[in-house]
């Protein structure tokens, strides 16, 4: 079974050819070079409840909450 990538999962639109791409930039995860498996939790940059998360330092209380990490 193929697991989801976190923008299918949380549909952000953020993925290149989203609906939200051209307004909030394409997430640095979603890029394909980035990463094989979308560890959205271990990049800065994504875009989450509403807004854009900085490091992982500061986004890992936030992400232990996800439901797309959990």
């Amino acid at each position: 079974m193929k697991r989801k990538n976190c923008w299918e999962f949380k549909k952000c639109g953020r993925e290149p050819g989203g609906e939200n791409a051209s307004e909030s930039g394409i997430c640095p995860v979603a890029l394909p070079e980035t990463f094989d498996e979308r560890p959205c939790w271990a990049v800065a940059g994504t875009f989450c409840d509403g807004e854009v998360q900085g490091t992982f330092a500061k986004k890992l209380i936030n992400c232990m909450d996800c439901d797309f990490m959990k």
